[in-house]
C-alpha cells in the first residue's frame, strides 16, 4: 500500500488532514477527562457520609472499648456504643457505595463522550485513508512493473467525468483505439494523479 500522494499538493493535504485528526483526537481525549473530572465532584457528599460514618464507627468503638473493662457492669454498657459502631460502619459503607457508583458513572460518561465523536471521525479517516492507500499501491506496483499507459487511459475514460476527457480530446476513445500517444498519455496522467502517483517519464524516442 502507498500512503501518500506523489503530488506535492495533494501529499500536504493529506499530512494537514492527519494532523487535523490527531488534534480532534486530542481534544476530544480532553473534553472526556474535564467531563470526567467534572463528574467525579457529584462523589463528594458519599465521601462526607464516609468520613462522618468512619468517625462515628470510630468513637463509638473506643468509648465501648474504655467501658467495656469497668467492674461489675461487665459489658452491658459497651453493648449499645458497639451497637452505635455498627450504625456508623453502615453510615460509611453507604458512602463508599455512593463514591463508587459515581466514580463508575464518571469513568462511562467521560469515554462515551470522548469516544463517539473520534469514533466517527477516525472510521471515516481511516476508510478513506486506506482506500487511498490501496488504490496508489496497486497503480504503483503497474507502473513501476511496465509502464503501460494504455491500462491508465482505458481506466480514465472509464471513470473521469465527461468534463475532464472532453478537455483532452471530442474523440477521446477513438484516439485511444488508434493509438494517440499524446491522448493516451493526458489520459493516463488523468487517471493517474487521481490515484496520486506522478505518471512516469516520457520515454525517448
Amino acid at each position: 500500500m502507498k500512503p501518500y500522494s506523489d503530488l506535492p499538493a495533494r501529499r500536504t493535504a493529506q499530512v494537514v488532514t492527519d494532523l487535523c485528526v490527531l488534534l480532534w483526537v486530542l481534544a476530544w481525549v480532553w473534553v472526556g477527562t474535564a467531563v470526567h473530572e467534572a463528574t467525579l465532584t457529584l462523589a463528594e457528599p458519599g465521601r462526607r457520609l464516609e468520613a462522618a460514618g468512619s468517625g462515628f464507627r470510630g468513637r463509638m468503638t473506643a468509648a465501648g472499648d474504655q467501658v467495656d473493662g469497668l467492674p461489675l457492669l461487665e459489658d452491658r454498657i459497651a453493648t449499645p456504643f458497639r451497637s452505635a459502631a455498627d450504625a456508623g460502619a453502615g453510615f460509611e459503607s453507604a458512602g463508599a457505595d455512593l463514591v463508587a457508583a459515581v466514580e463508575r458513572f464518571a469513568l462511562v460518561l467521560g469515554v462515551v463522550v470522548a469516544a463517539t465523536p473520534i469514533v466517527l471521525v477516525v472510521l471515516t479517516w481511516l476508510l478513506l485513508r486506506v482506500r487511498f492507500a490501496r488504490r496508489a499501491g496497486a497503480a504503483q506496483r503497474f507502473v513501476d512493473g511496465a509502464p503501460d499507459l494504455d491500462l491508465f487511459a482505458l481506466r480514465a475514460m472509464a471513470n473521469q467525468p465527461m468534463p475532464r476527457l472532453a478537455r483532452i480530446s471530442t474523440d477521446p476513445a477513438g484516439a485511444w483505439r488508434r493509438g494517440d500517444p499524446e491522448v493516451v498519455r493526458a489520459l493516463a496522467v488523468l487517471e493517474l494523479r487521481a490515484s496520486g502517483l506522478r505518471p512516469p517519464p516520457v520515454s525517448p524516442e
